[in-house]
């Protein structure tokens, strides 16, 4: 078959996946009523048992629920390898077919100047290798989230964020591997190493520009409104230094039915954001819960922290892509029509090593991710107090998360505590701090 028949093919192939989720049906996945729970077995008391608070919670989800919830959570420890997968034979096909070749010598007529033709030849790539990857990400994003009930989207404001996204990458694409390309060719031998240096400081970049350039892409920003859910997360975020005197909701509704907030930003760019299902499905309980997680990931400098990780992360990759390039060049570089380690027609290439590198490490990023995760847990519960909030919210994201995983599936798969373990960590918290909560009401709803 010739590379434009097989080009066609999968674009007709494409358009059937397309065609096949415009009258996709939604279903509801069911969810808990707005409101604080506090099952009896939780209250304060003399006899307050950690374990049977924790088993109250966990029963508020019914063996339907939790059979769903598990289904889709469960599905995604196999969507990680379909992802690797497809994304490896993209690579593979753009590569042995010559697409590669052929866009960067389409990039050396255009300009002489080799960081320009890199900027030109990844603006080939990145659509191209969007357009081929497209169908596995509507069936992940699109198809599966809509037969889970987890999204609220139509497939032309689906495809309109996917090419909003694919703009965002291509641009921080051409800016990363113009860098970093332009790093290989002065450097050579120890391009590596300025690699991963070039990364840090781009990731510290992308932290300080998400909230103010990118996040705005795909959804409306606007200040919450006066109420007591602007005073009491105020109140919380200038209670631990974290400086901001706004506070943002963004309209995620429009695209999912998840929960979600976050701390955004570096150096005068920091947000606090809450999206309008965590404003409108959950009780203030539950927002002060979420929101001293989300400020616990900010005075914990996990932002800063993260980043270091991340850069030694890549800067193994890039070792290793480096060693890949030095055995691979001799014995297939020509076949393959690949000048050169600075040559952008590697550029498959390199990603398909990384990509490798990156699936391989993922249980270890994993366990970092985890113990993060666990300790702005703990600092919303010591910053909000609001343990029934914390509870009920982690029963909230329940629907999508597998509540008790294996201790194996953990270790692989989790990068957050399982919703037992939430749980269970505020149920422990109140045990020692009962005396705040004598007077608890049974059930405290609203915002």
């Amino acid at each position: 078959m010739t590379s434009r028949k097989c080009l066609l093919t999968l674009v007709g192939a494409l358009l059937i996946f397309l065609c096949a989720g415009i009258s996709l049906a939604k279903e509801v996945a069911p969810e808990l009523p707005p409101g604080t729970y506090i099952p009896d077995v939780a209250r304060p008391g003399p006899a307050f048992d950690v374990e049977r608070a924790t088993e109250a919670y966990l029963a508020m989800l019914d063996p339907e629920q939790r059979a769903r919830s598990d289904a889709y959570f469960e599905g995604g420890y196999w969507l990680q390898l379909w992802q690797f997968l497809y994304s490896a034979g993209v690579l593979v096909l753009i590569l042995w077919r010559g697409w590669s070749v052929r866009m960067r010598a389409l990039a050396e007529r255009v300009s002489k100047r080799p960081m320009l033709q890199t900027a030109l030849f990844v603006g080939m790539f990145a659509p191209l290798f969007w357009l081929l990857t497209l169908p596995l990400s509507w069936y992940t994003d699109f198809f599966r989230e809509h037969l889970y009930g987890m999204s609220n989207q139509d497939l032309w404001g689906w495809l309109w964020d996917q090419v909003k996204n694919l703009f965002a990458l291509t641009v921080l694409g051409i800016i990363v591997l113009s860098g970093i390309y332009a790093l290989v060719r002065r450097a050579s031998e120890r391009a590596w190493l300025w690699a991963t240096g070039f990364m840090f400081l781009f990731m510290m970049f992308f932290l300080l520009i998400t909230p103010v350039f990118l996040l705005p892409l795909f959804n409306d920003y606007k200040p919450l409104e006066e109420g007591p859910v602007r005073e009491a997360v105020l109140s919380l975020a200038h209670a631990n230094q974290v400086p901001v005197d706004n506070v943002m909701w963004f309209d995620a509704s429009k695209q999912t039915k998840r929960v979600s907030a976050n701390v955004s930003g570096l150096f005068g760019t920091t947000r606090v954001s809450l999206n309008d299902n965590l404003l409108n499905r959950t009780s203030l309980p539950e927002i002060k819960s979420v929101m001293g997680h989300e400020m616990g990931h900010y005075v914990l400098h996990h932002q800063i922290i993260g980043t270091i990780f991340f850069t030694v992360v890549f800067g193994v990759g890039f070792l290793l892509l480096h060693n890949a390039f030095e055995r691979m060049l001799p014995a297939w570089g020509a076949r393959l029509g690949i000048k050169g380690r600075p040559d952008p027609a590697g550029l498959p290439f390199a990603l398909l090593v990384l990509s490798v590198y990156f699936f391989l490490v993922t249980p270890f990023v994993n366990r970092f991710t985890y113990t993060f995760e666990s300790e702005a847990d703990l600092f919303g519960l010591n910053a909000a107090r609001e343990p029934y909030g914390f509870a009920t919210s982690a029963m909230r994201l329940g629907a999508y998360r597998k509540l008790e995983p294996s201790k194996l599936e953990e270790l692989l798969f989790f990068d957050h505590p399982s919703g037992r373990e939430r749980v269970e960590m505020a149920m422990k918290w109140l045990k020692e701090n009962q005396a705040l909560f004598a007077s608890q009401p049974a059930e405290t709803s609203g915002n």
